[in-house]
């Protein structure tokens, strides 16, 4: 049996990329000596998130923009070392923006994501990713999203028809906008978070991290609820509504072996019927 430990961060970044990397710096150091060998730091862990999602992106210069390519990145990977770390940021790409997700280790980069549903306001500080993928990595096959992505069942659908092992997704959820609750834990978008975490990794049959911001970064409030999410949608660790890192010890392969064994949602699908253009879906 060959365990894989694995875990998900909730916690604060802001504007200051210096500072920013001195709280990945430190939870990289700590899931290091726990002996951590995948880590999920949450969406905008490099340079912060916007300060709100309505329309109002003049009001914020937003995040820096940081090359797939340059010297960030490259710290990033010399912090991971030995580790596969995850993080997001807000991607140059020429004159454009995206607000993305990369993987890395310390031998470079392994996989990137751009960020394809874009709630609210958000499509007027970034442009729109295209495409979902997985990758390979020492840790096993990883497929990446970010935040309002789950929402959406097609993502990680084809993430695991891609061969992904584990679902990555990051965030910066917040708590309700309106008739928002004293209690993040009461929340209802709180609430949403946690069930298409589970819901993604169950239908799809992978285990899967959630990592989130947590406090606050301006008009938002983040719910946390980091978590690792194993193929049955069982809640293997979560950090709740506060900043913390939610760890757990699986064996991947034997625990998708286990859970598709007698009911394989990816094996038992029938796509012939899923095709609206045939008429066979129609009243």
């Amino acid at each position: 049996m060959t365990t894989l430990r694995m875990a998900a961060v909730a916690a604060e970044f802001g504007r200051d990329l210096e500072e920013d990397f001195e709280i990945a710096e430190r939870l990289i150091k700590e899931a290091r000596e726990e002996g951590v060998r995948l880590l999920a730091l949450p969406e905008a862990c490099l340079g912060g998130y916007l300060l709100s999602l309505d329309d109002c992106a003049e009001l914020d210069e937003g995040p820096p923009a940081l090359a797939l390519d340059g010297p960030e990145i490259r710290r990033l990977a010399s912090l991971a070392g030995e580790m596969t770390v995850v993080a997001g940021y807000c991607e140059a790409a020429g004159d454009t923006r995206y607000n993305s997700v990369v993987c890395v280790t310390g031998d470079g980069v392994l996989g990137n994501h751009r960020k394809v549903h874009q709630p609210l306001s958000e499509d007027a500080s970034y442009a729109s990713g295209d495409r979902f993928h997985a990758f390979d990595t020492p840790v096993g096959r990883i497929g990446m999203m970010i935040c309002y992505d789950k929402a959406f069942p097609e993502s990680a659908r084809a993430l695991a028809l891609d061969g992904a092992e584990i679902g990555v997704c990051v965030s910066a959820w917040p708590g309700s906008r309106t008739n928002a609750a004293a209690s993040l834990g009461e929340d209802r978008w709180k609430r949403r978070f946690d069930l298409f975490d589970r819901a993604r990794a169950l239908e799809n049959q992978i285990v899967w991290l959630s990592a989130n911001q947590a406090g606050t970064f301006g008009s938002l409030r983040f719910v946390g609820s980091a978590k690792v999410v194993d193929p049955g949608g069982e809640i293997l660790a979560d950090t709740g509504v506060a900043a913390g890192v939610a760890v757990a010890e699986l064996d991947v392969v034997q625990a998708l072996e286990t859970a598709r064994r007698s009911m394989g949602h990816l094996r038992d699908r029938r796509p012939e019927t899923y095709d609206l253009s045939t008429g066979a879906a129609t009243a």
